[in-house]
């Protein structure tokens, strides 16, 4: 960041998101993600129609919004632009590969899975900033792996109809993207604007989910107004809502207490799920849960 634009960035007002305690906000955020892959499943499209169509949608709110934060705040500075074009590129990665997860293994089971960031977001910040996640994420790794394999039902029993390795294959390819979208949004965050990196975000991640989504599974712009209900509802909550909240929040998080927080999603995902899609995870896949959320507990307790 140039001198210009650190002064501009310190000069400019205060968002009210941005001065707001960080644990609630990801708590939160983590609340409105865990209902996303619900709305998914309920919608019935392909993974890149859903993909693209889930940031086409939150742009109509975000953009206008954007405009105003901007004339209101002032221009955010190029380099954290360029965090978020960057975030936002395996955001929409991971919205493709994690729609083609909730297909394949179920809303409860595909959020789960996104939990693999965890294992990838340390390594991250190890890679780029020298934060060592120490011992005991090296030691957690392995259970949340295993975890994650019971989840699935690449291991033992997977619920019927179901196809569990490439469930597991694209849920984890999701959870990466994600671990890279939270960490580039981190390095970006910390300003007074909280609309703007979303919208940015959210554009580029409309792109790569049109060009990716295009050329695996096609895109139908105009599934009918059931379909795309249940897509905006999902893109106010689960993306605009939820990306609102989750970017203040990330930015003054250290990185595992962010991983941590979002623990939320999958316990909420699996509830909804069960009670409102019918779906009904076997034994094997409940204790892969039940794993996952342990091990993800216990890397981010504070160590004493």
């Amino acid at each position: 960041m140039t001198g210009t634009e650190e002064r501009a960035q310190q000069a400019a007002p205060r968002g009210r998101l941005a001065d707001a305690a960080p644990v609630p906000l990801a708590v939160a955020a983590s609340a409105c993600i865990s209902a996303s892959a619900m709305f998914v499943k309920l919608s019935g499209v392909n993974a890149g129609t859903a993909a693209f169509l889930r940031c086409a949608l939150a742009l109509v709110a975000l953009v206008p919004l954007a405009l105003l934060e901007r004339r209101r705040l002032g221009p955010r500075p190029v380099r954290a632009q360029r965090f978020d074009l960057l975030a936002g590129a395996l955001l929409g990665v991971d919205f493709v590969f994690w729609a083609q997860s909730i297909h394949d293994v179920g809303s409860s089971i595909a959020t789960v899975l996104l939990n693999i960031q965890i294992a990838v977001f340390p390594l991250l910040a190890l890679a780029v900033t020298r934060t060592r996640p120490g011992a005991r994420y090296w030691r957690t790794l392995p259970v949340l792996l295993f975890g994650v394999a019971l989840a699935s039902g690449a291991i033992g029993h997977p619920e019927p109809g179901s196809s569990p390795v490439s469930g597991v294959l694209y849920g984890a390819g999701a959870g990466v993207a994600f671990a890279g979208y939270l960490f580039l949004t981190r390095l970006g965050g910390g300003g007074a604007h909280t609309l703007h990196p979303v919208c940015v975000s959210t554009l580029a991640a409309g792109v790569t989910s049109g060009v990716l989504g295009a050329l695996w599974t096609g895109i139908d712009p105009a599934p009918g107004w059931g379909p795309l209900g249940w897509l905006t509802v999902m893109s106010l909550f689960g993306q605009v809502l939820a990306l609102v909240l989750m970017g203040p929040a990330l930015a003054r998080l250290a990185p595992v207490t962010s991983a941590a927080l979002l623990l939320l999603q999958p316990v909420l995902a699996l509830v909804l799920g069960v009670v409102f899609l019918g779906e009904r995870p076997t034994a094997t896949q409940f204790a892969g849960c039940v794993l996952v959320v342990l091990a993800v507990w216990h890397t981010s307790r504070p160590a004493h």
